[in-house]
């Protein structure tokens, strides 16, 4: 699905990213971990067309697109939600998500003006995708609910959905439980295999190591913006430089 060789990231002084190199496999849950300050988020943004590569290059299914930006990036198909899931808080759930099919829309201020037929045709579309999406991860009855008086964990589930909404390939997740209690951190976990299973290329970050163990296939570990270690769950467990940097000698034997 992805394909980064040599992907660096520099800000002055200070190299955030440094020299990884790794696949997103297709189909497939893939995760990275590490400690604060490992860069994971900086990776992210540079994946996901937020940050532009100080060296390094990106691959999409074959197709060279380091350096585009976000915009351009979703529309090939890479969609992201953030640690801090930003809302228009005095607007439904639902016309919160209408933003989202828009990326695919053609529209422009004249059909807006005039109400033209393409315009209206397009919002019964994105309307439908909305519902379609809020459906899917289960907040239907939150559609008329202004977004300002959800919880944290219907946040993350409205954030999953806004992603959803533009018709992704790929799916970059960062910190999907975030703030949300163990019971909110197993359903979030049962909606990303769900999306998986949907055939969807799913890639999160995530400090809940519990909930990565049981839920990636593949995870990759960042120290210092470099890549120390990449398997299946597993053989990270058991990686000692990964217990060193990261885990600590508890988790080695988390199930």
């Amino acid at each position: 699905m992805l394909e980064i060789s040599t992907l660096s990231k520099r800000f002055g002084g200070l190299t955030a990213v440094s020299d990884v190199s790794t696949r997103i496999e297709e189909g497939r849950i893939n995760a990275i971990i590490g400690p604060n300050g490992a860069g994971k988020t900086t990776f992210f943004n540079l994946i996901s067309g937020m940050y532009r590569p100080s060296t390094g290059t990106i691959r999409l299914r074959g197709q060279d697109v380091t350096g585009l930006r976000a915009d351009q990036m979703a529309r090939l198909g890479v969609a992201r939600t953030f640690q801090a899931t930003a809302l228009f808080e005095t607007a439904s759930v639902l016309e919160n998500l209408i933003v989202g099919h828009r990326l695919r829309t053609r529209s422009g201020l004249w059909d807006a003006l005039l109400r033209t037929r393409r315009c209206k045709a397009e919002e019964r579309i994105c309307r439908d995708k909305a519902r379609d999406a809020l459906d899917f991860v289960g907040l239907a009855h939150l559609e008329a609910r202004p977004a300002g008086g959800i919880t944290q964990e219907e946040r993350k589930r409205v954030a999953v959905a806004l992603a959803l909404a533009t018709d992704p390939a790929l799916l970059l997740l960062d910190e999907p439980a975030g703030g949300v209690n163990p019971e909110e951190t197993d359903g979030l976990a049962a909606l990303i295999r769900k999306i998986a299973r949907r055939g969807m290329t799913v890639c999160l970050v995530e400090h809940k190591m519990s909930m990565i163990m049981n839920l990636a296939d593949k995870i990759m570990v960042l120290d210092h913006g470099e890549k120390i270690a990449e398997g299946t769950p597993a053989e990270i467990r058991k990686d000692q430089a990964v217990i060193d940097a990261y885990l600590g000698s508890d988790h080695a034997d988390v199930q």
